[in-house]
């Protein structure tokens, strides 16, 4: 994974320890706003400010229109770049990504609902709903095969070994994803669950690699309504996680039969949707 260098800044801290204060340099999560902007021939519009790590940001960006409907595959994209515009500071202009679309109109933003500003921690709100889902013509996951339940109980480790930056400043969630033998493929960190979630398939939509049905994801966090949304998306049939589920997240698992486990913690986990896919 390519490592921005702004992904981490310098800070002073002060360290509290047995009654004494002692001051050295730390490593800290960098988080900054960054600017999604559609083209679509002479039209322009901004869709979104997220707040998320600097680095794999134009995995973001098409992860985020994927994973939200406003498009369905890279042939969509014309190119993505930086703003170009010489009115903004050159340290700004990395915080701003322009999505060329291979069309002279938008697309339907209805799936967003209006413009909005989400945050790396809320995700997009106003989309806690299956039935968002059902309208979007998302597709139950059919179940072609079985994954040893010995496979599970290692994930955590090879994600936690894999994440680079959280390594230097505990800060960061992650997406990986691996195969059905518990290879690891590809890992993603950012401040935001989403926003890791996102950049994970956005770099495998860009690398023309979906869909992802012979995959597993494992987040670092709970798996939340909209992280199962995205996976969704994405045909990711089993979804990990090394804490709880939401009651919503459960409900979309089951009713698409997605996997869900939760507490992904050494031997023991919990399953909660999606058994028929676990071998015993």
């Amino acid at each position: 994974m390519n490592i921005n260098s702004e992904s981490k800044t310098k800070s002073t801290v002060w360290v509290v320890e047995n009654g004494k204060i002692n001051s050295r340099s730390d490593q800290i999560a960098t988080e900054e706003p960054l600017e999604i902007r559609l083209i679509a021939g002479e039209i322009r519009r901004t869709i979104a400010v997220t707040m998320r790590t600097p680095g794999n940001d134009f995995d973001l960006a098409a992860g985020f229109l994927f994973t939200e409907g406003i498009i369905n595959s890279r042939e969509n994209i014309r190119r993505l770049n930086h703003c170009i515009d010489r009115n903004i500071k050159t340290e700004n202009r990395y915080n701003i990504i322009n999505v060329e679309l291979n069309q002279d109109t938008l697309p339907e933003l209805a799936p967003l609902e209006r413009h909005f500003f989400t945050t790396s921690a809320c995700g997009v709100c106003g989309k806690n709903s299956l039935e968002s889902l059902r309208l979007r013509g998302c597709d139950i996951i059919p179940n072609n095969w079985q994954v040893s339940a010995d496979v599970f109980p290692h994930l955590p480790d090879k994600l936690r070994n894999s994440q680079r930056i959280f390594s230097s400043t505990g800060g960061l969630h992650a997406a990986a994803l691996f195969n059905l033998q518990g290879e690891l493929l590809n890992v993603r960190e950012d401040v935001g669950r989403h926003n890791a979630l996102d950049k994970l398939i956005g770099s495998v939509l860009l690398s023309n690699e979906l869909p992802l049905n012979n995959s597993i994801v494992l987040v670092s966090g709970r798996a939340s309504f909209e992280l199962l949304q995205k996976s969704l998306a994405a045909k990711v049939p089993i979804v990990c996680a090394v804490s709880a589920p939401s009651s919503l997240a459960v409900q979309l698992a089951q009713e698409f039969n997605i996997t869900l486990i939760g507490f992904l913690r050494g031997k023991r986990y919990n399953i909660y949707s999606g058994l028929e896919r676990i071998k015993l």
